[in-house]
């Protein structure tokens, strides 16, 4: 069957999101270095965040929870206030940043409506995705926006049955191969990876992904000239 509906992934697949997590992380290591070594507190903190994803989801809000929680914990409770509210603020200082588009995804964004149904399909904090999706001006270009709290194959599955296409019909491009390609291969979809220059450890796939209805370009605007070629 045809592709009817692309679905777009957003953080780092239409604009930049992993890096400013980095530089936060860089900035929490920076204020507890007394406590630990750097190296350290980057484990401990990310070992903190998966423990709590299940609580807290995906997010800069949940991050920052985590941040605090693992500053308790490699200072033995024993950091003064002052620094919890120094990590409080690498947390406001993410919530504040712009939103900067990735090279041609506009350009993407408009030459593909008319020929598809254009889908934004996401996963993290509600309010945050919502910001963000507001600075970046691309809302008018979605005819659905899709902000899941995972992105298992039964969260897809449900996505599409709500777009009412087959699976066959629906096309997913994202920089995540754990997130955005293996649910909607598993369902029968079609999926282009475009991968981002930093993936968070959580989001690796170690294994080569091997599917006919699998593609991997270089950036968005490959993908643009892919998908004309699968009409």
């Amino acid at each position: 069957m045809p592709i009817k509906v692309i679905a777009f992934d957003a953080d780092d697949t239409l604009w930049v999101n992993e890096p400013f997590f980095r530089e936060a992380e860089e900035k929490f290591a920076g204020l507890l270095e007394d406590f630990m070594p750097q190296h350290a507190i980057m484990k401990e903190l990310y070992r903190t965040e998966i423990d709590n994803l299940k609580l807290y989801g995906y997010g800069i809000k949940g991050f920052m929870l985590s941040m605090i929680e693992a500053a308790m914990r490699i200072s033995d409770n024993k950091m003064p206030l002052a620094l919890v509210e120094k990590v409080i603020n690498i947390g406001r200082e993410m919530l504040e940043k712009p939103v900067d588009l990735l090279p041609g995804v506009e350009e993407v964004l408009q030459e593909l409506n008319g020929d598809f149904r254009i889908v934004l399909a996401t996963k993290g904090d509600l309010l945050d995705q919502e910001r963000k999706l507001k600075k970046s001006g691309l809302e008018r270009y979605f005819h659905h926006i899709e902000i899941m709290s995972e992105k298992r194959t039964s969260d897809f599955e449900k996505l599409i049955h709500h777009l009412d296409v087959d699976s066959s019909e629906f096309l997913m491009m994202g920089n995540s191969l754990k997130s955005d390609i293996l649910p909607v291969l598993e369902l029968g979809g079609h999926a282009i990876h475009i991968p981002f220059h930093i993936t968070w450890a959580h989001e690796q796939v170690s294994h080569e992904v091997k599917n006919d209805q699998f593609y991997s370009v270089k950036c968005i605007a490959d993908a643009a000239e892919l998908i004309k070629t699968m009409k």
